[in-house]
């Protein structure tokens, strides 16, 4: 089941525009190494849960997967072939608004050679560029 939120204020939000690098959400806290975004976009919900699956997969029993976003982003969409006028259009999908620096997802408890396996499989999903980060030790 993809992701969503519970409830929310606004059911549609408007379109806006990515600016700046990630301030918050751009290191690694809770696994060893992560994926982090190298360009900004949108990732829907059904991404996001593709991407949780292939990693679960590789990943089984021995490490643990962190999502570190989350889709609260409504994107609306109108039928094809519709005539201007009429609004905005039904929600179509979730997306998470990604900028570059966001981690997407963290792993703890596997090899480094295993993560780079394990997120080289997420970045042939996800529609951003992607590169493998390791937490900084303080």
């Amino acid at each position: 089941m993809a992701l969503m939120p519970k409830r929310v204020k606004h059911r549609k939000s408007q379109r806006g525009r990515i600016k700046g690098n990630a301030t918050r959400g751009n290191r690694v806290i809770y696994g060893e190494y992560g994926l982090q975004a190298v360009e900004g976009g949108w990732v829907s919900a059904q991404t996001i849960e593709a991407g949780r699956i292939a990693a679960q997969q590789y990943v089984r029993g021995e490490g643990r997967l962190y999502i570190r976003i989350f889709p609260t982003k409504s994107v609306t969409s109108i039928p094809l072939e519709t005539r201007m006028g009429k609004g905005k259009g039904e929600p179509d999908y979730w997306a998470a608004v990604v900028k570059p620096g966001t981690v997407l997802y963290e792993v703890s408890g596997i090899t480094e050679q295993a993560a780079k396996i394990c997120f080289a499989r997420l970045a042939h999903k996800m529609p951003v560029r992607v590169r493998l980060v390791k937490r900084e030790l303080d």
